[in-house]
């Protein structure tokens, strides 16, 4: 596996709490590009209007859905992930403005809409939600 680095620069002397901050909103930027575009392409294929998306750091979900507001929350932690689990999170949530439960016609929803999404989900499971090393 090929590790790539992010240079962060910060004022000497600065709280490690402060460079955590800096570096989450660096991810938070990440996804604010990608997820547009994202919400836009599976829109079509879902069939459904998302009115608007939120990041937050969650400790033990990768995402939910606010079926009222038509608002998708995505895990800040995904930007650290492959875009495949990203996008499988996307249409996972989406997929709840259809169907609130994970009952059998959300798994057949999901099965038509993403036919790898057990996959991803695997995938994505497999992976720590939070892994950081620090060098300084």
């Amino acid at each position: 596996m090929q590790h790539s680095a992010i240079l962060l620069y910060v004022r000497p002397g600065s709280a490690l709490e402060k460079k955590q901050s800096v570096l989450d909103e660096w991810y938070r930027r990440q996804l604010k590009v990608a997820l547009p575009d994202l919400i836009a392409l599976w829109e079509k294929r879902v069939g459904v209007r998302v009115n608007e998306f939120g990041i937050k750091k969650m400790k033990t979900k990768w995402g939910a859905c606010n079926s009222d507001a038509r608002r998708i929350w995505v895990n800040l932690e995904l930007a650290k992930k492959p875009k495949e689990c990203l996008e499988y999170i996307v249409v996972h949530e989406m997929v709840h403005l259809l169907e609130h439960h994970h009952n059998e016609r959300f798994m057949a929803l999901m099965d038509d809409i993403l036919p790898k999404w057990r996959s991803l989900r695997d995938d994505l499971n497999r992976l720590p939600v939070k892994h950081e090393e620090w060098e300084y």
